[in-house]
């Protein structure tokens, strides 16, 4: 299966270990849960899905790699203490908590979640002195004598022995006690997860048409030559800090992320191919609606391969757009949440309107602080609630200088401040929809009913804020194409096309 379809079933799994009986005991007590073990090769997302899990159920996240462990360290150190057996003293060895289990304790005390995921990655990579604790972990969820607590579900993963030599092959009594699922790197799911976290457009692109590049692993005679899903999205990370500070990106750049000379070399000419369409392509001109006729004439008779390219840089342009519009509608939802505790609050005789708003506003810090240290606070929640706070900080402002004498007064200035807000989203979305409108316009103009109008619709199909965007406010351009054509069987046809289309130097 591929990693969003095997995050359905991790997700599936805890939740079903979580249930508990009308007593508020788990139905399937901690001993009987069978870990989860997630196979894949490297790079694919494994330890991610991980963290978005645990963000979507509200737990902790304790992650390890097995391989930094000693058995020492996973399962403590021994210490002398004497006890008395039928009136006889004797020295006895027992064993301090393991590392492993007192971190899920100290996630409990520090974050307040009593319930959580133990996460180990590369568990099949363990020493051989650790290979027997780690079947009386799995077993029975014990390190030594301690017990991972209720309440925190085990969850490991691992590589397949081809990808990583320290692999130890598990036997049947082991696979036995596993939950096993099997998880192979596919493009198109990747490309989802691209298009939500902002992996650079030119890389996605070149992928579009070069998929067989996405994942590859070989075996030559200068050694091994890799290309991961890790390595296209940190390479991504590097280029679009690269090009904030103005510094070349160059095949000595990508070769330090994709290892593999013939990908590094090719995606490194169309880096320099996309900067040249972005400078000749004028997308702001284009999704502006005032495209002039020389781009226009240049964008009709060009090649598929610059057409596509074309594509990928007006959907990033447009999707930059509508990730604003997204990214403003949810900071407006957790500011009306917090606007309506401080209007509960101000119908309190004396209640002081800044005061309360300032207990909104370390609420939202506190949750960041929560988040931070269970692991569950992705970058774009991040930002969100710090836009949040941004919001408020500017509503206390504007009640100091106000200084309403009671709590009516003061909400009537509060729910003023809060309409301005929400203007100025209609304002936003109103914009970006005109530009999505745009840039269905230019192409129907350049390209006909071809199947650039298609890829475009598919694109926005698949982009978790072009989807956002067209469900909440609509775009009819794009519910007349998406009417009109044979979906799903063009799409197999451009496909085809893609995967044969091949890159000039």
């Amino acid at each position: 299966m591929n990693i969003k379809q095997a995050k359905e079933q991790i997700k599936n799994a805890i939740t079903a270990y979580f249930t508990k009986d009308e007593f508020g005991n788990y139905i399937i007590p901690i001993e009987a849960q069978r870990p989860v073990f997630l196979m894949g090769p490297p790079g694919i997302g494994k330890t991610a899905i991980m963290q978005q899990i645990a963000e979507e159920l509200g737990v902790g996240l304790v992650s390890y790699s097995m391989t930094h462990h000693t058995r020492q360290s996973a399962l403590g150190l021994p210490f002398i203490v004497k006890k008395t057996y039928g009136g006889k003293e004797y020295e006895v060895s027992e064993y301090t908590m393991s590392e492993i289990i007192a971190s899920v304790y100290d996630m409990i005390e520090e974050t307040g979640l009593k319930e959580g995921i133990l996460f180990l990655d590369e568990i099949n990579c363990v020493s051989e002195t650790l290979a027997p604790a780690m079947l009386q972990f799995l077993q029975y969820k014990i390190f030594g004598r301690h017990r991972v607590p209720e309440g925190w579900i085990v969850v490991t993963a691992g590589n397949p022995p081809e990808y990583n030599n320290s692999v130890r092959e598990f036997d049947i009594v082991t696979w036995d006690r596993l939950k096993r699922i099997d998880c192979e790197p596919i493009f198109d799911v990747w490309k989802e997860y691209a298009y939500k976290s902002g992996v650079h457009a030119a890389i996605t692109t070149y992928l579009d048409i070069k998929k067989g590049d996405f994942y590859r692993i070989e075996t030559t005679v200068d050694g091994k030559s890799f290309v991961t899903a890790r390595g296209w999205t940190d390479l991504s990370d590097m280029i679009k800090l690269y090009e904030k500070n103005n510094i070349v990106v160059d095949e000595k750049l990508v070769s330090q992320y994709l290892q593999n000379k013939k990908i590094a070399k090719e995606f490194s000419i169309y880096y320099d191919l996309w900067n040249k369409y972005k400078s000749d392509y004028q997308i702001d001109a284009i999704l502006s609606g005032k495209a002039d006729d020389g781009i226009k004439i240049r964008a009709k008779n060009a090649k598929f391969d610059e057409r596509l390219s074309l594509l990928g840089l007006i959907i990033d342009g447009i999707t930059a757009e509508l990730k604003a519009v997204c990214n403003s509608e949810d900071v407006i939802k957790g500011l009306l949440n917090c606007l309506k505790n401080v209007k509960m609050a101000l119908a309190r005789p004396k209640a002081d309107s800044i005061s309360e708003i300032e207990k909104q506003i370390s609420g939202i810090e506190e949750s960041i602080a929560t988040s931070s240290r269970a692991g569950t606070l992705s970058q774009e929640k991040r930002i969100v609630l710090k836009h949040t706070i941004n919001a408020l900080e500017g509503i206390k402002e504007m009640l100091t200088k106000e200084h309403p004498d009671d709590g009516n007064k003061a909400f009537a200035l509060i729910k003023k401040e809060f309409d301005n807000y929400t203007k100025q989203l209609k304002k936003d979305a109103d914009a970006a929809g005109k530009k999505l409108s745009n840039a269905f316009v230019f192409c129907e103009e350049v390209f006909g009913e071809g199947q650039e109008i298609l890829i475009l619709v598919t694109e926005l199909t698949i982009s978790y804020y072009g989807a956002h965007f067209i469900s909440r406010y609509g775009c009819k351009e794009y519910f007349n194409h998406n009417k009109e054509l044979l979906f799903y069987e063009r799409q197999k046809e451009i496909i085809t096309q893609l995967e044969k289309l091949e890159l000039e130097e």
